[in-house]
């Protein structure tokens, strides 16, 4: 069933503002509709005064700078976002809880009253088993993260699981979650080769701030190439 127009400009709105490229057929898919109603829906909010850019054969996006009026939580989103608080506290890398808290309090912010007290009362209602101790491993993810987004080589002082001790120049790839602890895929330019890195046995992380090229594969070949490299679990073999 198509979604009421006004509900679907509004929604476009956002998405507009919270992705840097989007395509009239990613939008068209979403909201099942056709590409020729997204064309239409994308001239509305342009007569209305939305400052919308069209990338020819790229998509759409909004004018630098542009910013939306706060957005408005429906109870059961406002119950979706206190309920990944709820876990993401026990989370065991301790940049990411406090940089996840302090996003979730900005997020609050723009809640209605009525959905604050219904917040706070789903937050004393909801209990994960996970990590019961609170135990908290690493502190590096949002380090990492920014890394890999930006291209910069790190350098890691690595002690393995055997208690050998290494420091690694990588350049960083991915990151994934296993067993409530977080591993980062990275090309070791000591061994020359993709590797696998685990937080809690970082002792120290430092940005070099030097840019590497792209790599020029996708994580899902990766995991490909693995598979057919190892034929057993992604786990086995942890630098």
């Amino acid at each position: 069933m198509e979604k009421p127009r006004i509900a679907r400009l509004t929604q476009i709105l956002t998405q507009l503002q919270s992705k840097r490229l989007l395509t009239a057929r990613e939008l068209a898919e979403k909201y099942k509709v056709s590409t020729r109603t997204i064309y239409r829906d994308i001239r509305t909010l342009e007569s209305s005064g939305v400052p919308i850019v069209t990338e020819e054969g790229k998509g759409y996006s909004l004018i630098e700078g542009y910013q939306l009026p706060p957005v408005m939580f429906s109870e059961e989103e406002a119950n979706a976002l206190i309920t990944a608080e709820q876990l993401m506290l026990k989370n065991k890398d301790a940049s990411l809880v406090e940089n996840y808290s302090n996003a979730i309090t900005k997020i609050k912010a723009v809640l209605q009253y009525s959905q604050k007290d219904k917040a706070d009362l789903l937050s004393q209602r909801i209990v994960f088993r996970a990590n019961m101790e609170e135990e908290q491993t690493s502190s590096f993810l949002t380090q990492i993260q920014s890394a890999i987004t930006n291209f910069h080589l790190l350098q890691i002082d690595y002690l393995s699981l055997e208690h050998r001790f290494t420091q690694r120049t990588v350049e960083p790839f991915a990151l994934y979650s296993t067993n409530e602890n977080w591993l980062l895929i990275a090309y070791c330019r000591l061994r020359n080769e993709f590797r696998v890195f685990r937080l809690d046995c970082m002792q120290k992380i430092t940005n070099t701030y030097t840019v590497f090229e792209a790599h020029q594969i996708t994580l899902q070949e990766y995991f490909e190439i693995c598979r057919e490299k190892y034929m057993s679990t992604l786990d086995k073999g942890l630098s």
